[in-house]
């Protein structure tokens, strides 16, 4: 059976050891000394127990219903035949429920994430349209029980945002939204044009996962450059009398973290080189990948030119995934947040292309 084979992926026996050794951790009373580290296990442990419980309870249903198949098998019952059917039924919709958990195996998959937002060229247009991927993805986080916290936001001059930036928190919480990082596109007629005319619009989604206090990404002081600046509001303008803003750019490798949402130019700091530690760890982790890929001969750019995502509001209505080919007509719903479609087929694509 396919179940059998998925419970033979997630290893039940190890998730079990894994709690034991969590536990014992946990245990320890000098475990507090260290609040972060001890909040993260206690979350860790939850999960585990979690999972485990979840597809125990799997096996048991299973066990259940095979046991009535058999049954079946010898009177002949059209009543316990319609159970085992719909028995097989909710089998199998818990079952693709659980192989997604499973297929989410990526290294940074569990981790939390850091969403950036910036607005393509287009002016107006191109702002709106990064605007309304903030909305459609902060409710699908909310529709996924995330909790988000904005870091920094540029209004635009007009209407929409320049650029946002938002932490979100909750398990698993990467490795579903990872599918919306790269260049999505917007055609439709534009509200901002007197004349009525179709505009193509374009806004950049960056996603990276959130590592905390990275330990193995060492930076060098000397390497970067801290700018304080006023944190601005709606069109530029000054909502701060101090300058409590901070850019921090990292030479070497040219990643530039602005935060503006913290109540004090120290606290700003400390997000921004937490969100530089994890760009530069992923960057390092993506330059691996790309390594793996070249020697296969499978390397794709992640920048501008490269569009993950269309949505055509006119002259038809369509959203299409142009990795999956994913498509979805009801557009208002797409970008009220339903977005939970084109990351299921994106977590199967990366799972069929094993990348």
């Amino acid at each position: 059976m396919k179940f059998l084979k998925q419970r033979g992926c997630f290893d039940l026996d190890k998730k079990r050891a894994d709690i034991r050794n969590v536990e014992k951790e946990v245990q320890d009373p000098k475990l507090w000394d260290n609040r972060e580290r001890a909040q993260l296990l206690t979350q860790n442990l939850a999960s585990l127990k979690e999972d485990v419980g979840i597809w125990e309870d799997l096996e048991l249903d299973a066990s259940s219903t095979l046991d009535l198949a058999q049954e079946l098998a010898k009177e002949k019952d059209r009543e316990l035949e319609s159970e085992v059917e719909k028995k097989l039924q909710e089998l199998k919709a818990q079952f693709q429920k659980l192989e997604l958990s499973v297929f989410l195996n990526g290294k940074f998959d569990n981790k939390g994430a850091i969403i950036s937002i910036s607005a393509g060229a287009g002016g107006t247009d191109a702002q709106d349209w990064a605007e309304m991927l903030e909305r459609m993805l902060l409710r699908y986080a909310e529709q996924k029980g995330f909790s988000t916290r904005s870091v920094d936001r540029q209004q635009g001059q007009e209407a929409g945002i320049k650029s946002s930036m938002f932490e979100v928190k909750g398990k698993n919480a990467y490795g579903w939204l990872k599918s919306e990082s790269g260049v999505h596109r917007l055609v439709r007629i534009s509200p901002f044009d007197a004349e009525a005319m179709r505009h193509t619009s374009f806004a950049l989604v960056d996603i990276i996962p959130d590592l905390g206090d990275v330990d193995d990404v060492e930076i060098r002081e000397e390497d970067l450059r801290v700018d304080v600046f006023r944190a601005s509001g709606h069109g530029g303008q000054s909502v701060n009398t101090t300058d409590s803003a901070v850019r921090i750019v990292h030479n070497p490798t040219n990643i530039t973290v602005s935060v503006q949402n913290e109540r004090s130019q120290q606290q700003n700091k400390q997000t921004a080189m937490k969100i530089l530690k994890s760009r530069i760890a992923q960057k390092q982790e993506q330059e691996r990948d790309d390594e793996e890929r070249r020697i296969r001969g499978d390397v794709k750019s992640a920048e501008w030119g490269s569009q993950i995502r269309s949505y055509v509001l006119h002259p038809y209505k369509l959203v299409k995934d142009h990795r999956t080919n994913m498509e979805k007509q009801d557009v208002d719903s797409v970008l009220r947040g339903e977005l939970d479609k084109f990351s299921e087929s994106y977590v199967r694509w990366l799972v069929a292309n094993k990348r």
